[in-house]
């Protein structure tokens, strides 16, 4: 008699929670993304090519870069010759590039291009992938990075024809660095990076 009075006063209780289940079940809750992912609204590949007719003189190459991104001449704060960037404003990304002419000085060229693109990244890198870069017949030497973990940049390379050229670039994204957020968009831009070393040629002087 006792135990049927505690089961019938939890009856009305029981059904509340059934119906409050029920109710929230199909519920969809909107859960806001962590500030500093980014957008994977990728668009289709294209391409357009940088300098085809040598409107800067001053950059003796041109190479094929993709439509979505914009060039522009400012790297940070500060201008010199031979800086210049691939900007994507919709995904926060950024290739930074700079052109110089060996003038006899390779060694310390690719010296630099380690210590700033390479070496001040490796406390953060989990690892670090070399890719070697030997298309002999347009004279396009060098290597490609990639870093892995949650580095500032994620690939980084520089190409020569040993004798007077010499280009570097860099892959940065505008946000606290997230290896698993990014991954997408690393590999989508990578291509790209790929594709501008591929499409690349001198200007003979």
């Amino acid at each position: 008699m006792t135990m049927e009075k505690r089961r019938n006063s939890n009856l009305p209780v029981l059904l509340v929670m059934i119906a409050a289940s029920s109710i929230y079940g199909c519920r969809e809750v909107s859960v806001p993304k962590p500030e500093g992912y980014f957008r994977i609204d990728l668009p289709e590949k294209n391409y357009a090519v940088f300098n085809e007719s040598g409107q800067k003189k001053e950059l003796p190459l041109r190479f094929e870069y993709p439509v979505y991104g914009n060039i522009s001449d400012k790297a940070g704060d500060q201008t010199e010759p031979g800086w210049f960037n691939i900007e994507f404003p919709s995904n926060k990304a950024r290739i930074y590039l700079t052109y110089k002419d060996v003038a006899g000085d390779l060694e310390n060229l690719i010296e630099q291009t380690y210590t700033m693109n390479v070496k001040n990244h490796i406390t953060k890198a989990d690892a670090i992938n070399e890719q070697l870069i030997n298309d002999n017949e347009n004279r396009i030497f060098g290597i490609l990075y990639d870093l892995k973990g949650n580095t500032a940049s994620a690939v980084q390379f520089y190409v020569t024809d040993s004798i007077n050229h010499y280009l570097r670039g860099s892959l940065y994204f505008e946000s606290e660095p997230n290896a698993d957020s990014l991954a997408p968009v690393i590999d989508f831009f990578r291509e790209d990076v790929i594709h501008l070393i591929k499409t690349l040629r001198w200007n003979e002087k």
